[in-house]
Parts: C-alpha cells; sequence; structure tokens
C-alpha cells in the first residue's frame, strides 16, 4: 500500500505554535512518528508539507502519476476555502482521509466548515497527531478488505 501524507499551510509551525491548541510535539517529530507507524505496518509512505495551495494541488496530481493508493491530508486553513485543493482530490479519485489535530467543531465558527470532507472517506479531527495514526489504522483495515 501507497500512502501520501500531506500537511496544509503553517503546520511545518508545529511544537511552536499555540502548543494548547496544537500540542507540544514538533513537525519532525509527527512525522516521525507517522514513518514509524506505516514502517511497523509494511506501508510505503511519503510526507509533504506546503504552504502553498498551487504546491499541495501539484503534489495531489502527482499522487495520481505515481500511483498513490490513499492520502492523509491536513488541509489545515485551507480546508474551510480551498476549492483548488477540492477538485484536484476529486479529479485524481484517489481515496483519502482529512486530519485535523485540533478538534475544529470546538474552536471559531468558520472552521466548522471542511470544502474537502463531503468528498473523502471520512474526517479525523481533535486526537491531535494521534489522528494520522488513525488513518493510518483505517486504510489498513479498508485495503483487508474488512
Amino acid at each position: 500500500m501507497k500512502v501520501l501524507v500531506i500537511h496544509g499551510v503553517n503546520l511545518n509551525m508545529l511544537g511552536k505554535r499555540e502548543p494548547g491548541i496544537y500540542g507540544n510535539k514538533n513537525f519532525d517529530d509527527i512525522n516521525n512518528i507517522i514513518k514509524n507507524k506505516a514502517k511497523r505496518e509494511n506501508i510505503d509512505i511519503e510526507i509533504y508539507q506546503s504552504n502553498h495551495e498551487g504546491e499541495i494541488v501539484d503534489k495531489i496530481q502527482e499522487a495520481y502519476d505515481n500511483a498513490v493508493d490513499y492520502i492523509i491530508i491536513n488541509p489545515a486553513a485551507f480546508t474551510h476555502y480551498s476549492i483548488a485543493i477540492r477538485d484536484a482530490l476529486a479529479a485524481v479519485n484517489i481515496p483519502f482521509v482529512e486530519v485535523h489535530i485540533s478538534n475544529v467543531y470546538k474552536r471559531e465558527k468558520f472552521r466548522h466548515k471542511s470544502v474537502t470532507a463531503p468528498i473523502a472517506i471520512g474526517q479525523i479531527t481533535g486526537f491531535s497527531y494521534y489522528g494520522y495514526l488513525m488513518a493510518i489504522d483505517y486504510l489498513k483495515y479498508r485495503e483487508n478488505g474488512e
């Protein structure tokens, strides 16, 4: 199974930015936890982060060409308004899980709407970095046809 993890805008600042909301683990720590989980599960994983909407669109399109089986994406602020990312995800037709570190539904009202969740397999929100691991567990479960 080949999985692409995409981190959106400002997630490279994890561990520095608003630890009361996003926790104390830094970006590299979280990526290492994700990589270790993937290794244990025998999953080929690539992790990508960008603060630029168009670069994320390009990466999603590359996933199609690279025969990626699944995408795990935390679009961050792009969640709420990026029709371009939503359309790229729809265009490649690669099943994806949307992940959010914080519980977006306990935050500002504008964060309650996701333009990508309606076309996702599902959304995981509010479980810190563990949401990425939950997404991997679900994809493994799905891949095994259970």
